[in-house]
């Protein structure tokens, strides 16, 4: 082990562990407790430890928890009342959407234009931003869920949560405990996305 592992007191058996048990909790399965708000501050301080070409800080975090979630239901309600599929039973489950998990963490992709860094590189920091966050929220013993939904692309819902010209959803980390055991997914063979160069 290097010296900077040990400083770090990190086990590479231990870490590998953690990445490889890691996997996705459907927020439509989550219950309580959710992380409180110091342990929501550790998932967050994780997730700006990221790559950040040109330390730009192309993103930033929105907050839906307690009341936030109902009121993120409503603005959504509100935002589809009028469309082809606003049923009733569509405006409710448009309600309940924040409601599924008792913490969700919105990751916004600020990405600037007309800068040496490249659009691109700014958004996979983004990216970059959501997966340590869920990472951070498995090795605390949470289960969390990262997605977009259609919420994530609506311009007056982006418009009513205060995103700016220019700003997007990278994405939803929905972050709780399972209802239900979780099962794991295939994962691809690695010798069928690999090549040798």
């Amino acid at each position: 082990m290097s010296d900077y592992s040990a400083t770090l007191n990190l086990s590479v058996p231990q870490t590998l562990d953690l990445l490889l048990s890691r996997r996705s909790g459907s927020a439509k399965a989550m219950k309580g407790p959710g992380p409180d708000a110091s342990q929501i501050r550790r998932i967050l301080a994780a997730g700006v430890r990221v790559p950040d070409h040109g330390k730009l800080t192309p993103w930033r975090f929105i907050i839906f928890e307690g009341e936030g979630r109902a009121r993120m239901g409503a603005i959504l309600a509100e935002c589809i009342a009028g469309e082809r599929d606003s049923s009733p039973e569509r405006i409710e489950l448009e309600r309940g959407r924040f409601m599924r998990a008792p913490i969700v963490v919105g990751v916004v992709s600020r990405a600037r234009e007309m800068l040496p860094i490249p659009v691109w590189e700014q958004q996979l920091s983004a990216g970059a931003v959501c997966m340590t966050m869920v990472i951070a929220a498995h090795a605390m013993g949470f289960v969390a869920n990262w997605i977009t939904e259609w919420c994530a692309y609506h311009p007056k819902v982006l418009e009513r949560i205060g995103l700016k010209p220019g700003e997007r959803i990278a994405g939803f980390i929905y972050i709780g405990h399972p209802a239900d055991p979780l099962e794991d997914r295939p994962r691809p063979a690695i010798e069928t996305v690999v090549t040798n160069f």
